[in-house]
């Protein structure tokens, strides 16, 4: 299941106009990410030039999310998490953050778990070395920042499921923190089970500690973050829509979906 949590400091309708997209970023010390979101939100704004989009993070950059919000005022927004999996930053400070704020707010699924993220997973490992056709002594270690929520982590084992239906070889969850395997842990099983080549496929928004710690640790080939790369636009207008569509009032309320 995917869950939509729709969150608001006012119950009366929206006043007419689109609401504005605002990305919600986890914010790094590495300058590369900022650089990144930056790169991603100027596509998205390409892809549709009357849409408002902002960005807004959690931590570590500015502009901080309330800081965003506060700049919107009292118009409506919604709220799309840069993030992989359904966390603490999706279920408490994203929509702690949008109930103190002004701005009529909708806070949208996170990214995961979606065949657009697959895409973009398979891309950057095929730019990696990834071959078209993989041996059977091949197999992938799905790399993610890690969480001690029991559904962040469901959320990466399937979409590790579905990278491996695309790549028709075995893919296994790994984490950087917060959970286990490790990814050298992940890498040991899977060469146990008798798999030479093992890849690490970099399921992270953009560069940073956690991406960079996991590519030293891979055996083989590693992908880059998912970055700039088109499927990620598509996918954050593709949850904005959904928010925007399940949003038919701005009541404080969460939406499960299929």
């Amino acid at each position: 299941m995917t869950v939509t949590t729709v969150t608001s400091n006012r119950t009366a309708p929206a006043t007419g106009g689109t609401p504005a997209l605002v990305v919600v970023a986890h914010g790094s010390r590495d300058p590369r990410a900022l650089s990144t979101v930056r790169a991603l939100l100027d596509r998205v704004r390409a892809l549709r030039p009357a849409l408002p989009v902002h960005l807004g993070h959690v931590e570590l950059n500015e502009p901080l999310l309330p800081d965003t919000l506060a700049a919107l005022g009292d118009a409506a927004a919604v709220l799309v998490p840069l993030l992989l999996g359904r966390g603490y930053h999706v279920k408490r400070d994203i929509p702690e953050m949008a109930a103190l704020s002004p701005a009529r707010t909708r806070v949208a699924a996170p990214l995961g778990t979606h065949p657009l993220l697959v895409d973009a997973l398979h891309a950057r490992l095929t730019e990696a070395g990834w071959p078209t056709h993989p041996d059977p002594d091949h197999a992938v270690v799905l790399a993610s920042a890690g969480s001690r929520d029991p559904e962040s982590r469901a959320d990466t084992a399937r979409t590790a499921a579905l990278l491996a239906a695309r790549l028709g070889v075995p893919v296994v969850p790994a984490y950087a923190s917060a959970a286990t395997p490790t990814v050298p842990e992940a890498v040991r099983t899977l060469r146990a089970r008798g798999h030479r080549h093992v890849a690490v496929a970099s399921c992270f928004t953009a560069p940073g500690r956690f991406a960079t710690q996991c590519a030293t640790q891979a055996p083989w080939i590693t992908s880059a973050p998912l970055g700039t790369h088109p499927s990620m636009a598509h996918l954050l207008l593709h949850r904005y829509d959904e928010a925007v569509k399940n949003g038919s009032d701005l009541k404080s309320r969460a939406m499960a979906t299929p």
